[in-house]
């Protein structure tokens, strides 16, 4: 077994942890390990909520998590030798629950508490917790359903340089400040600012915390360095490239999910678990000038579950309440599709929550399946069949 590089406690929170690690993005938040390029090591993680959610049948933990304290990271790893304009080459070996917390959650905010993709059909918090059997899972919350996961880090990325994070917060303060689109003028939070409450920024004390939590970047969303992509298919097995701003190119990562469906469609969409990751790390040198990168870029790996029936969802590009035409809406045509496929799965016996959270968490496929054809774009969510006790093909 690798060496583990960074041990967690789950009775602790990360703040409190021997090595804490962080839920900020800022170059000089200190690394807490450093290893060489052709290192193999594994990384413990929490899960992103730090330990908010409970296995058990009550959601309010759902509905009262504290957003301010997610994502938490576990890291940054110093690879020496890295420097600005190289690229980090990340193989993740292996990806797997810790011992004796074999389980996993699902969740829907409620509408004043982050909200998700389908927040206007469903405002109220609700939860599914999942047990976790080596590469199954099943829910008591979602009878009827079980299917392999396919275990990926949804967060996992290198530090950005202070020119960076400038760039970022510039930016979103912009869009905040312009407001929400003109169709949808009431959607809060258009982007998640700098807010030092709840910061945790590794082994910083004192006034270089406090300057560093004003100005460190929320986890929240992808960026250029990576950060939180969500993507079900950076799983074991996969290689990523990553641009790397500072020395060292301080890798951290977090937020494991046992499975995910394309999209995380609720927000806290994944079966989110703790866990550890198997990484092996190499440097290419002078790589994003070479390659012209501007985002990361990743090679899949080969282990994924293997589901060959689907039934797959249309959505196009029309609002649902309004009937209002948009154009080659492609945010509209699949919340249409996950409509669709929500409001059929209701005729099989499951209410609007669960199937909402399985689209959100089983190994479902999204696709842009049109995107030019004036002026409906056409979006699919294709769901497998196999996961069902019960033949739900229509007859």
């Amino acid at each position: 077994m690798p060496e583990t590089l960074f041990k967690i406690d789950l009775t602790k929170p990360m703040a409190k942890q021997d090595v804490p690690g962080h839920n900020r993005w800022h170059p000089d938040i200190p690394a807490v390990v450093s290893v060489k390029p052709g290192d193999v090591f594994r990384i413990e993680c929490k899960d992103w909520t730090d330990g908010q959610i409970s296995n058990n049948d009550d959601p309010s933990d759902i509905e009262k998590v504290d957003l301010r304290k997610v994502h938490m990271l576990s890291g940054p790893i110093r690879v020496e030798g890295a420097q600005p304009g190289d690229i980090l080459v990340v193989d993740l070996l292996d990806i797997g629950t810790l011992p004796g917390d074999e389980w996993g959650f699902t969740g829907i905010f409620s509408r004043d508490n982050g909200g998700g993709f389908l927040t206007d059909h469903y405002p109220q918090a609700a939860k599914a917790c999942w047990d976790i059997q080596g590469i199954y899972t099943s829910s008591r919350h979602i009878p009827g359903v079980r299917f392999a996961g396919i275990t990926h880090p949804g967060l996992i990325g290198c530090a950005p340089s202070m020119e960076l994070l400038q760039t970022w917060n510039k930016r979103e303060r912009a869009l905040v400040e312009k407001g929400g689109p003109p169709w949808k003028p009431e959607i809060p939070d258009l982007a998640a600012l700098p807010n030092p409450e709840e910061a945790v920024l590794g082994t910083l004390s004192g006034s270089e915390f406090e300057r560093v939590a004003a100005e460190a970047a929320r986890t929240v969303p992808p960026r250029e360095h990576g950060g939180n992509c969500d993507i079900k298919n950076l799983s074991k097995g996969s290689k990523i490239y990553f641009p790397v701003y500072v020395d060292g190119a301080n890798l951290s990562m977090g937020d494991i999910h046992f499975s995910q469906g394309d999209g995380e469609i609720s927000f806290c969409g994944a079966i989110e678990m703790s866990g550890y990751i198997d990484l092996h790390v190499d440097i290419i040198k002078g790589g994003v000038e070479k390659y012209a990168m501007v985002n990361p870029i990743f090679k899949p790996g080969p282990v994924e579950p293997h589901y060959s029936e689907y039934l797959i969802f249309e959505g196009i590009s029309v609002d649902e309440f309004s009937g209002e035409q948009y154009y080659l809406d492609a945010h509209v045509s699949y919340r249409n599709a996950c409509l669709n496929a929500i409001n059929y799965l209701k005729k099989f016996g499951f209410t609007g929550e669960q199937a909402y959270l399985l689209l959100s968490c089983a190994p479902v496929e999204g696709r842009i399946s049109g995107i030019v054809d004036v002026p409906n774009a056409c979006c699919t969510i294709a769901l497998p069949t196999a996961i069902f006790d019960k033949s739900i093909v229509p007859t």
